[in-house]
């Protein structure tokens, strides 16, 4: 009978930085706005919610404006930027209206290029909301 073998493996722990919005919905569902573990940065779904209404009404372009200037909020919140997003995803219920949205990426990311998805939804969190937005990013990459 062969001899058993057990190896121990080492855990090496990195500091895990949280970063919340406030909403409800955080509370709700146990998530962050933010994470950040070492160099690495995950952003959660960003909208453009407000209490009165998303800001920019109906249009998804202003809407998508206010999403990425929460995702550039939310990775300066761990020490980071826009320059060190590698990947965009946006998650919309209006696909017609990709035009718009690419030209906001466009404003936000022309020299930085990250790769990005978009994908049609049937529906978001409330009905007013036509776009959100979710980013990846490596600190200092």
């Amino acid at each position: 009978m062969p001899a058993l073998v057990t190896r121990k493996e080492t855990e090496t722990l990195q500091e895990r930085t949280l970063v919340a919005a406030g909403t409800h919905f955080e509370k709700i569902f146990g998530y962050s706005r933010a994470v950040r573990v070492g160099p690495l940065v995950a952003v959660a779904g960003c909208t453009a919610a407000a209490p009165e209404g998303p800001i920019g009404g109906a249009d998804i372009a202003t809407q998508t404006v206010e999403c990425l200037r929460r995702v550039q909020g939310a990775l300066e919140d761990v020490g980071a930027s826009l320059r060190d997003v590698l990947r965009t995803r946006f998650y919309v219920t209006d696909i017609s209206a990709l035009e718009a949205i690419g030209q906001v990426h466009l404003d936000f990311f022309a020299d930085i290029r990250p790769a990005s998805t978009i994908v049609e939804v049937s529906a978001l969190a409330h009905p007013s909301l036509l776009v959100e937005v979710e980013a990846d990013a490596v600190v200092g990459n």
